[in-house]
């Protein structure tokens, strides 16, 4: 990387080792997550829409940053698996909203308990001091990773 020093050369190398690691140890390299029978973006999709409540295809494949025909076909499985329904909205019948069935909330609840129970053990190795710096750093390079994305995103409408 041409003008860019050795020093800031070996920061960017080991944030990228550090994200590399924390994939791998959360588990995402694997076909299913969160002991569960679904891969990343499902689990992510049923967490997205029990956090935030019904979503479109259209808002959910913009907020996981997923292709349409990639969204559509996951959300076809997770309706026909019972963890999704989609029903009209009330506004716009021609707006179909996804929500959580029982089945996709029992699911939300265990997702939650298994990333928590994996968090839990993490922090245990740290001090008080040391949990918050990592919740802290995790937070501002997520928030940075986001504003650097958006900006490329408008550069390249302009």
């Amino acid at each position: 990387m041409p003008g860019v020093k050795m020093a800031e050369l070996a920061l960017i190398d080991d944030i990228r080792a550090a994200s590399r690691l924390m994939v791998r140890e959360l588990g995402f390299m694997d076909a299913t997550v969160a002991a569960s029978d679904y891969p990343p973006s499902a689990v992510h999709t049923i967490l997205e829409i029990g956090i935030r409540g019904p979503l479109t295809s259209g808002e959910l494949g913009d907020f996981l940053r997923l292709e349409k025909s990639s969204v559509s076909r996951m959300v076809r499985k997770l309706i026909d698996c019972g963890e999704l329904r989609e029903t009209p909205d009330e506004l716009d019948a021609r707006i179909k909203l996804l929500s959580l069935t029982a089945k996709g909330r029992r699911t939300l609840e265990a997702l939650h308990a298994f990333g928590r129970q994996q968090v839990r053990c993490a922090l245990a190795a740290l001090t008080e001091a040391e949990q918050r710096k990592v919740r802290e750093g995790m937070m501002l390079y997520a928030r940075a990773l986001r504003e650097s994305r958006v900006e490329d995103e408008v550069e390249s409408v302009a």
